[in-house]
Formats: C-alpha cells, sequence, structure tokens
C-alpha cells in the first residue's frame, strides 16, 4: 500500500511543487514506487517512474562510494596526502603553509576547505573545466577551493572539497568521472536511469523534470547545468537511490558480491565527526554520508536550483525512502513525506517530535525595506513570492527560502536572515550580527 501517495498529493498543492516521485524500501528490497503531479508547472506530462529529477548533493555519496571501491582496490588510501595522487591540481598552500588534506576528511566534510555549494549554470552556457572549478577562473561563478580551517578539526559542509576528490578520481585513474561512476557504482547496482550527464544531453530533455522556483515557476532554461558533477551532477530516480542504499545496507551485511567490502562498508557508517543535523536526526558525518550518533540512520538531502530530494535509509533493518521534487519548496513535502513513512513503517528511533511547520503564504511584509548589517554594509530586501530577494552592497541578488514563518535561508550561500521581535538578524559562519533598518 502507498501510504505516502494521499499525503504527497494534497502538499503539491499546499507547497506549489509541481510534481514528486518517490521509492520505500522495507527488508532490503523496494516495496513500492509513485509519483504524482506534472513534470512542468502548466502543461499535461505526468511525472512517470522514469522521470529524471537532479540528486544535487545526493551527488556527493554516489561519488564517495566509487572513491571507495578504489581503496578497497587497494589503489587508493583513505588516509594519504591527497596532494601525493593529486598530478592535474593540487591544493595549494595558505600563506606559508601547506596543508595536509586526505580522501577521509574530502568525504566527511572536515578538510577545512571552502566553497559550501554550487549555484549552477544555463543550461547552453559554456561551462567551465574541473580545474577551473578549482582554480575559481573564468568562466566559474564562484571562488576557488582552498583550506582556511585546519583539517581534521571540525565539520564544515564544502561541496569544494568533493571536486577535489572528483580530480583525484580522474588523475588516480585516467578515467573522465562520468564515465568512472558509471563503471564503479551505476551499473554495479543497477542504477540504469542515473547518469552524471552535463549538460543532459538533448535527447534526455523529455524524461526531464522541469526546475521551478518557489512560486512554482519554470525556472529559465528549464533547468541548470552542473559541471560540478561529483557534488551536484547527477540526475536520476527515486527508485535508482533506493538502489543505491540497499547497495550499503547489503555491503554492510556482507552480502556476497556486494558492491564494497564489508569493512570500509562500516567505515562508511561509521560516524567520522559531528555536524548540523539533517533530516531524520542526522547529526554526524560517515564518509559521504550523513548519520545518525548511533550510525543507525544514514542518508543525505539534496538542493540544486529548482530541485529537492533525500534520501534516508537504515544500517540493518534495510527500510527507508527517497523522494524527490522539482521545487525549491520541495523539501518542505520530503520533510511530512517522510514523517509519514516513518510513522506507518515503524521507523525506529526516526524523530517524530520535530515540528513540520507550514510554508507561510509569503514572507512578511515588514521585512522588505533597506538594512546595514551593524559595522558592515547596506543591503535591500525585496519580497519573492514566499522568499526574499537581498542584495548587498556591490553583489548580484541573493534568492533567501523559508525555513520558516520568520527565518529564510541564502540557496547558494551558508547564510540566513532571521526576524526577531521585529527586528533583522544576519546569520553566517556561526556569528549573529544584528542588522539596523535604513528605509
Amino acid at each position: 500500500m502507498d501510504v505516502l501517495r494521499e499525503g504527497i498529493e494534497a502538499d503539491l498543492e499546499k507547497f506549489r511543487v509541481p510534481g514528486a516521485s518517490w521509492a520505500v524500501i522495507e527488508g532490503g528490497e523496494i516495496r513500492y514506487t509513485g509519483t504524482a503531479g506534472v513534470m512542468q508547472a502548466g502543461e499535461s506530462a505526468p511525472v512517470g517512474p522514469g522521470t529524471l529529477f537532479q540528486a544535487c548533493s545526493i551527488s556527493k555519496p554516489v561519488a564517495v562510494l566509487a572513491m571507495l571501491r578504489l581503496v578497497d582496490r587497494g589503489l587508493l588510501d583513505l588516509d594519504e596526502d591527497v596532494n601525493k595522487r593529486l598530478t592535474s591540481w593540487q591544493v595549494p598552500p595558505t600563506g606559508d603553509w601547506q596543508p595536509v588534506v586526505t580522501l577521509r576528511q574530502l568525504a566527511s566534510h572536515s578538510a577545512g576547505l571552502t566553497v559550501h555549494g554550487f549555484p549552477g549554470y544555463h543550461h547552453e552556457a559554456t561551462l567551465p573545466t574541473t580545474r577551473q572549478i578549482l582554480d575559481g577562473v573564468s568562466p566559474t561563478n564562484t571562488f576557488g577551493v582552498r583550506v582556511d580551517t585546519v583539517p581534521g578539526t571540525q565539520f564544515r559542509y564544502a561541496g569544494g572539497g568533493t571536486i577535489v576528490l572528483q580530480q583525484l578520481l580522474e588523475d588516480v585513474t585516467g578515467t573522465p568521472f562520468r564515465q568512472l561512476a558509471r563503471e564503479l557504482v551505476l551499473e554495479p547496482l543497477n542504477m540504469s536511469a542515473s547518469d552524471y550527464a552535463q549538460p543532459l544531453p538533448p535527447e534526455l530533455y523529455a524524461t526531464a523534470a522541469t526546475a521551478h522556483d518557489e512560486v512554482g515557476r519554470p525556472i529559465d532554461g528549464r533547468w541548470h547545468a552542473y559541471p560540478e558533477l561529483a557534488a551536484a551532477g547527477l540526475w536520476t530516480t527515486p527508485t535508482d537511490l533506493a538502489k543505491f542504499a540497499i547497495g550499503i545496507h547489503q555491503a554492510y551485511a556482507g552480502v556476497d558480491g556486494a558492491v564494497l567490502s564489508p569493512d570500509l562498508a562500516r567505515e562508511m557508517l561509521t560516524p567520522q565527526i559531528s555536524a548540523s543535523e539533517r533530516i531524520g536526526g542526522l547529526s554526524h558525518l560517515g564518509l559521504g554520508l550523513f548519520l545518525d550518533d548511533a550510525g543507525q540512520r544514514f542518508g543525505h538531502s539534496g538542493g540544486n536550483e529548482g530541485f529537492k530530494c533525500h534520501l534516508l535509509a537504515y544500517r540493518d533493518s534495510g527500510q527507508g525512502a527517497a523522494v524527490m521534487t522539482n521545487s525549491d519548496n520541495g523539501m518542505w513535502l520530503v520533510l511530512r513525506a517522510f514523517a509519514a513513512a516513518a510513522a506507518a513503517y515503524g521507523w525506529e528511533g526516526y524523530p517524530m517530535d520535530v515540528e513540520l511547520p507550514d510554508l507561510p503564504s509569503q514572507a512578511p511584509a515588514e521585512l522588505a525595506g533597506a538594512y546595514r548589517l551593524d559595522g558592515g554594509p547596506a543591503f535591500d530586501v525585496v519580497l519573492r513570492g514566499s522568499g526574499l530577494e537581498v542584495t548587498f552592497e556591490k553583489q548580484n541578488p541573493l534568492h533567501f527560502s523559508g525555513r520558516s514563518a520568520t527565518r529564510f535561508a541564502a540557496s547558494t550561500a551558508d547564510t540566513e536572515l532571521e526576524l526577531r521581535d521585529g527586528d533583522l538578524v544576519f546569520i553566517q559562519n556561526d556569528e549573529e550580527i544584528p542588522c539596523t533598518r535604513i528605509t
């Protein structure tokens, strides 16, 4: 029985999400799959079982599994300085200090590297090479990847670190990452609908869901392209993500023919460092995957421009689910769908007391205006649908999506704004800065 359908169909309209697709895992097998809504708002083509969505940051644990398969073969060492194996690029010195970064740190977001995430490019734009992304040079739209925190000392999410991992895999094998991922992970796990194809080939346009903003409008060009393949470039389906989770479950259990040795599967699902909490109480990082504090639940969320998704599974019981949407508002639907699955299937330890907020119909009108950070630059806030468009002095606008009726987070920076007792607070790098209204 599809216990998610009724709630998801209602939430499509409630949260202005055009389409969704999902898969539920029970006993280490896919119990059922489901779809709802349309591939593009205003059109009739429905989301189907084979509709492709961007996996967004769920691309990262799939890439880490490819890396671990090479560790399994003795080609890589989790704790070796990556500069010893990188040939086309090197982790640069920071001043007169040369930091040492390992694959274990890259896979657990503890390498001290910069570049949180990637905004993507119009799919017809000239895309940068991996080396240009790492160096932060044109036509790249993000800064270069550098170490500015002592590696191994704390968690800081860094898509830039996954690009270092991608470059290392290519350097060591001499194989393009897209082909390597197919050979090491996608084909062995029968993830037949999945591909790190960026830009998406035209012959697949008809099977791909269109990305939508927070008010349900298709984004320009239907979707963004992400040349940062290992960090954000996977196109897939919930069924294929479920196959990935089942593959990890089987490897941990030592099933014959599993994609990874039991020892490395245990490394993958062993907490390496504490992290900020994700859906389902995932508050630690293993290797590529977020974990609960006991390593019992594992998973990863994803958010590209106009796509939101989440994968969560249980290490021992083989339960779990994958939910994918084609909207910036999709995470609201995802949160509620996972809570429904956890309740229906009795997922042990799943945090059911988490408040599931209703998305505000629009941001509070009193937020609009001009502000200045205490001791910092001025910025303008304009209402955009249920979110905000925020423009700092001499910067291009940033989009902030609602996390609650009073809290908003930037889609491409680790930055938030919160309305507290009528005052606006800027939150970044664990620092809170009061804002003064100018007009």
